[in-house]
């Protein structure tokens, strides 16, 4: 017994420096991967940030919900098309993306969040001019055309600009902003925008101290499967140039590496499987990620 009761005060005085240094600051996470899905784990994350809310941190939530709309296109008898890893947005699939990212996930995420004590509250980029957006093309080859094929993906977004200005209201009035990666274009029109970009680009604006990418990885890995971390951007590089950061982590690592080029302090890309992970790696020594710096 004694014995966890020392665990126990340990961790807590391990947490303090951290705590100080947080103080005040603000913390851009992306939500998404196991953690939005797993009862167990979306209990724990909504802990966690209203934890740090408590304790003087400004947490600013960013979430996906790739899966959560395939679902329901499913069940309308919509197909879903990827290209390049995004999903093909026509204007029916559009009102899905909203219906599912604005609403259901959104709303569900800041109710989690408020039946464990914490003031959330939701946003898509459209509310406050939050995220001004354009339609992406994007261009691939093809053995068959010489030229390069430019792809249509429909509402599709590209960042023009963040307005955080309501941002930093909810945060001055201890609420906490849990923000669906949809943004507004010419004409009022809508977009579906990668999450992971839209965390990096408010970060950025907002001078953020931290950015956390929640993933369903451990980190960064070595060709020997050990977690890298307290990496460099000359590190990184020599990572991406031998092959160690390849395939579906490298999106994850360029945005950190923006984010990080940016102003942000430090940018993480974390275990969204392990419960508590935001807590773990915010305020221990060990961590359960990795984590990039300038």
């Amino acid at each position: 017994m004694e014995t966890n009761v020392n665990n126990v005060a340990h961790v807590l005085s391990e947490a303090l420096p951290y705590l100080q240094n947080l103080n005040n600051k603000t913390i851009v996470i992306k939500f998404g991967g196991n953690a939005m899905i797993d009862e167990k784990l979306k209990n724990s994350f909504a802990r966690d940030i209203v934890l740090l809310k408590q304790v003087g941190v400004n947490p600013v939530i960013v979430h996906g919900g790739g899966p959560q709309i395939g679902l329901l296109l499913e069940k309308i008898g919509k197909k879903s098309e990827f290209i390049n890893g995004m999903r093909v947005t026509d204007s029916e699939t559009m009102d899905v993306v909203e219906m599912v990212l604005g609403g259901l996930v959104n709303k569900s995420i800041v109710s989690l969040i408020n039946k464990n004590g914490g003031r959330a509250v939701g946003l898509t980029g459209k509310d406050g001019g939050l995220i001004r957006a354009k339609k992406m093309h994007i261009t691939r080859k093809t053995p068959e055309l010489e030229t390069s094929e430019i792809i249509d993906l429909g509402h599709v977004g590209e960042i023009t600009s963040i307005d955080p200005s309501l941002i930093v209201t909810l945060d001055q009035g201890d609420f906490i902003p849990v923000i669906a990666p949809i943004g507004v274009g010419d004409s009022a029109m809508s977009y579906n925008i990668n999450a992971d970009l839209v965390a990096g680009k408010i970060a950025s604006v907002l001078g953020a101290e931290k950015l956390l990418l929640l993933t369903n990885t451990p980190g960064i890995l070595d060709k020997n499967q050990n977690i890298l971390t307290g990496l460099t951007i000359d590190d990184i590089d020599k990572l991406k140039t031998d092959g160690t950061i390849y395939g579906g982590m490298l999106p994850k690592v360029d945005c950190a590496l923006d984010a990080v080029n940016s102003g942000v302090k430090t940018a993480h890309i974390i275990d969204g499987r392990v419960e508590h992970a935001v807590l773990l790696e915010l305020l221990t020594d060990k961590g359960v990620g990795t984590l990039i710096k300038s």
